[in-house]
């Protein structure tokens, strides 16, 4: 088959080694592996291809946040001139890393690497059968060996809610109009960070979070930096609180990124709040609703758990795991690895045991978390030993504002040596992460780390204060 999109004859069947159902980043990356391993794949999307994180969530949200954090950067720097944001500037840049919602480079990139694109609604109905509709015609995709959902996942909006056309995160990232007053429900990684850029941009803004910190599941400073940074920046953050009604008069749908309708009023337990714009941001779930898993015998509860038949594969946001780009797009570099090697007959790769999920937050300050929470690690039966020292510790990471907040955090087991987990908040302190992924990948105890010098003055200096903070015994080989 051609790397292109094409027509097929009514009631014809076209075969292919793979068929991917959905072509954001972790389906691209299977069906790249798995052409480069020697295989053919079908890459079927029935929006943009690059899928959300191109266009709706890490992309856009973080050309908004990187000049949010420099002029807040700029503004704690003595000798140097506050800056500004320029609104209609700002979206410019959001827009060019988007490429203004057109993904013509990404299919060209498709092209180039041997990838056929389908363009539709893919849907199993039948082993190894895809059934791909669009615009009133189908075609039926054959895959000799696989085929993999990665269809990505949607956001979860309470009922409470729906009637009211909240924004969500596609309104945050894409927005055309900043609201007066927005109402953001929700603590987590698209809550925070949306609060962050549309604060900066305006809105006067409050969170409404039902449980008793943000960015739940994090250490426990984690929550607490980030929400007296958000105050700071004019983010009203109510703990402990919940919506038990919502209403609005004249919702309508006037388009993504711009207000729907007229105001919203929340009733809560503190009173009625009202304002221009609601967002939700509570969650989100794999997108399986509509991928046919009916027709081969199979439930939404079958995928998440892993019950799946050799065929078929489930990765990325669709398999239930973290809901991160950088994860997905691992498990599909390994899943097309190991189809090319399986159908070659080659040797599999082995995988290490409990790689861990590295996850930055946006939001100023970053937030840099990999492996396990001190919690964690307990629950887990692990003797642990911890070390946590300020950010501002390292005269590197001192130097970065003139008034620096944030802290790190080594989880250490006590037998070992070795790191389980480490946590870090502060300016750019997602540049500090990935040398504590290694070392727990790599399962280095601390006394071969104390090896590893971090140059003067950076940020990285961190890591010998955090060194430094552990028992002596466990700092001596």
């Amino acid at each position: 088959m051609s790397p292109t999109d094409h027509e097929q004859e009514p009631g014809a069947r076209e075969e292919t080694d793979v068929v991917v159902i959905g072509g954001g980043p972790v389906g691209e990356n299977v069906a790249q592996y798995a052409v480069e391993g020697g295989l053919s794949a079908v890459l079927v999307e029935g929006e943009l291809l690059g899928g959300e994180c191109s266009y709706w969530a890490c992309v856009p949200s973080k050309a908004l946040l990187r000049p949010v954090t420099l002029v807040g950067a700029g503004s704690d720097l003595h000798g140097m001139t506050s800056g500004r944001l320029e609104q209609d500037a700002l979206l410019e840049r959001r827009d060019t890393w988007v490429s203004g919602y057109d993904d013509a480079e990404q299919v060209e990139w498709a092209q180039g690497a041997g990838i056929t694109l389908v363009r539709g609604h893919g849907r199993l109905v039948g082993e190894r059968e895809v059934q791909v509709e669009r615009g009133g015609g189908s075609r039926r995709l054959t895959a000799r060996r696989a085929v993999v959902i990665a269809s990505g996942s949607e956001p979860l909006v309470p009922e409470t809610f729906r009637d009211a056309l909240p924004w969500g995160s596609h309104d945050a990232t894409g927005l055309k109009e900043v609201p007066g007053t927005l109402l953001v429900v929700g603590g987590g990684v698209v809550a925070c960070e949306a609060a962050t850029w549309l604060a900066a941009l305006g809105a006067r803004v409050t969170m409404l979070v039902r449980g008793s910190a943000l960015l739940g599941g994090q250490e426990a400073f984690v929550g607490e930096l980030v929400a007296g940074a958000l105050r700071d920046q004019g983010v009203e953050v109510r703990l402990g609180t919940e919506a038990s009604s919502c209403r609005r008069k004249d919702a309508r749908d006037t388009g993504v990124g711009r207000v729907h309708g007229g105001p919203v009023v929340l009733e809560t337990g503190d009173g009625e709040l009202s304002a221009d714009e609601l967002l939700v941001a509570t969650g989100r779930r794999p997108l399986l609703h509509d991928v046919g898993l009916e027709a081969v015998g199979l439930s939404r509860d079958d995928v998440t758990h892993g019950r799946l038949p050799d065929w078929l594969h489930a990765i990325g946001d669709a398999s239930g795991g973290p809901p991160l780009t950088h994860w997905g797009k691992y498990q599909a570099r390994l899943l097309g690895s190991r189809l090319a090697a399986e159908a070659a007959d080659r040797p599999v790769e082995p995988v290490p045991d409990d790689v861990p999920v590295p996850q930055v937050v946006f939001t100023d300050p970053q937030v840099a978390s990999v492996g396990m929470t001190e919690a964690e690690a307990q629950e887990a039966g692990h003797d642990v030993v911890t070390s946590e020292v300020p950010f501002d510790a390292a005269t590197g990471g001192a130097l970065l504002r003139d008034h620096v907040s944030g802290r790190a955090k080594l989880v250490v087991d006590r037998g070992s040596g070795r790191v389980l987990g480490a946590t870090f908040v502060g300016p750019e302190a997602g540049e500090l992460l990935h040398a504590a992924t290694v070392a727990i990948v790599g399962k280095l105890p601390v006394h071969l780390l104390r090896h590893a010098v971090p140059s003067f003055p950076t940020a990285s200096e961190l890591w010998l204060r955090l060194l430094e903070d552990l028992p002596v015994e466990l700092r001596l080989p």
